[in-house]
């Protein structure tokens, strides 16, 4: 097998996570992949995270850009046999659609719908999919409204592998202090945790970590710096580096409002292998979790989840090993696998047909 993914690679976006997650990790299978993304000067995001790897092809721009660009060579001359798209709404659809058949002839094609809702646009509906895959039943109850069901499969959004650091260690590498409870924050989402920076502080017992390059977090957070014990590191970590960051805190802070239609939450899948647990705002992002974070409705409930954290008791155990628990049933490595199968079973079908 061997597999031909567009979409997004070393940025910032959920999607460009959902892509690197199972991409990586058909790699690690021994799996031939080729990985068509944006344009450095065009991506969907807001930092570019990494380095690209060798099979990586930087061939597009996004479909906000003016002009909208794509290099149809790479997508005509690669070898590969499964062809899959993340986040179509993101991608130039216009001028894909015009090389798609030659791709159908060489490759089954699978769509991983990110959209939370039916979009309007009617270039999104001009391709033939083999398979359209979504991550949990509140996506399949609208897809199916536009698309044959029979061709509608559902495969959860995976989470990053459980990488658990001894935290006396990660902060002494981070130069961190050894003697505070950490509540950690960071990226676009950290502009969220502005409003709770004075029930933070109600407990002398934390200080705020706030790793982000995001400037209207950074604009909000240096003046509190005056009146709180707020460290700042303007970074936009890679996966290594964010895990060092997570592991040395006591609790992850997500405090995203709800959105108008249908989401997961790419950093809570990204964050719970770390073990660190997350403080999560009960917003449609969190809808499909359980136990597996501190969830809280209001402020009395995001104090009492400080509290659960200060104690380091059986709640916060539990929270931690039932994120754990998750994470080993959806590890990037357990989902990359279902696609897998997924794509023999197209394959099959193809051959068969």
């Amino acid at each position: 097998m061997k597999i031909g993914l567009m979409g997004g690679w070393n940025t910032d976006s959920g999607a460009s996570l959902h892509s690197e997650l199972i991409g990586r990790a058909w790699v690690e299978e021994g799996i031939k992949l080729t990985v068509f993304t944006f344009y450095k000067e065009s991506f969907h995001g807001t930092q570019i995270t990494g380095e690209d790897e060798e099979f990586v092809i930087r061939c597009f721009t996004t479909s906000r850009a003016e002009p909208q660009r794509l290099n149809p060579i790479p997508f005509l001359t690669e070898d590969y046999n499964v062809f899959v798209v993340e986040d179509l709404g993101m991608l130039p659809k216009d001028h894909l659609g015009k090389i798609f058949h030659r791709i159908k002839k060489k490759a089954i094609t699978v769509n991983i719908i990110h959209d939370g809702k039916l979009t309007d646009d009617p270039s999104f509906y001009q391709f033939d999919w083999d398979a359209i895959v979504c991550f949990d039943e509140r996506y399949r109850d609208f897809l199916k409204e536009a698309y044959d069901e029979e061709r509608i499969h559902i495969i959860p959004y995976p989470c990053h592998e459980q990488k658990i650091i001894d935290k006396t260690s990660a902060r002494r590498g981070l130069s961190l202090p050894q003697d505070k409870k950490i509540l950690f924050t960071f990226g676009p989402a950290s502009y969220y945790t502005l409003s709770l920076v004075e029930d933070i502080f109600s407990f002398k017992e934390f200080i705020l970590l706030v790793v982000t390059k995001h400037q209207n977090s950074l604009t909000g957070f240096y003046p509190l710096q005056e009146r709180y014990p707020i460290i700042i590191r303007e970074e936009a970590p890679d996966i290594n580096r964010l895990y060092e960051y997570l592991n040395s805190a006591d609790g992850l802070i997500f405090n995203k409002p709800s959105a108008r239609w249908v989401v997961v939450s790419s950093t809570v899948f990204q964050c719970l292998g770390s073990g660190c647990p997350i403080i999560a705002y009960a917003s449609n992002f969190i809808e499909t979790l359980k136990d597996e974070v501190l969830r809280y409705h209001n402020r009395d409930e995001f104090l009492n989840c400080l509290r659960i954290v200060i104690e380091g008791g059986d709640r916060y155990q539990q929270v931690r090993e039932r994120g754990l628990a998750y994470v080993q049933r959806n590890s990037a490595r357990n989902v990359a696998r279902r696609y897998l199968q997924l794509f023999e079973d197209l394959l099959k079908r193809r051959r068969n047909a």
